[in-house]
């Protein structure tokens, strides 16, 4: 049977997806210079809220996620696939064991994948 999910490296833990959600909305924030006041009237949510998301506290609906990605213009695609490659390089690597599914490759899926990846909105990491 093939393990698609990956295993952590020894003493390493893999974080939860609301923090790295999290982590890079708040640097996403932080770079473009904004405050949190800001981007959260933008979002339609209160300071308090979009504070405990950026901490890793809340798990937020995909509608929230998707307002704040708007707020500080970009996508919840950008969101998803940068979190995709931080879970990634956590868990790849010489120690690793397991594979990870990769949701961006157009081999084997069901759904097809824009044309051009490069277009749109781009969340960026750095």
């Amino acid at each position: 049977m093939t393990q698609i999910a990956p295993r952590p490296r020894p003493g390493v833990r893999t974080p939860l997806l609301r923090e790295v959600y999290g982590r890079l909305l708040r640097g996403l924030r932080t770079r473009q210079g904004r405050t949190l006041a800001e981007v959260a009237a933008r979002a339609g949510i209160s300071v308090a809220y979009l504070s405990e998301v950026e901490r890793g506290l809340k798990e937020p609906s995909s509608e929230v996620l998707e307002a704040v990605c708007v707020a500080l213009g970009s996508s919840i695609t950008g969101l998803v696939g940068a979190a995709h490659r931080e879970l990634r390089d956590l868990t790849d690597g010489p120690a690793a064991t397991g594979r990870v599914l990769d949701l961006t490759s157009r081999v084997g899926s069901s759904i097809a994948a824009p044309a051009d990846a490069t277009t749109g909105p781009v969340l960026l990491v750095a």
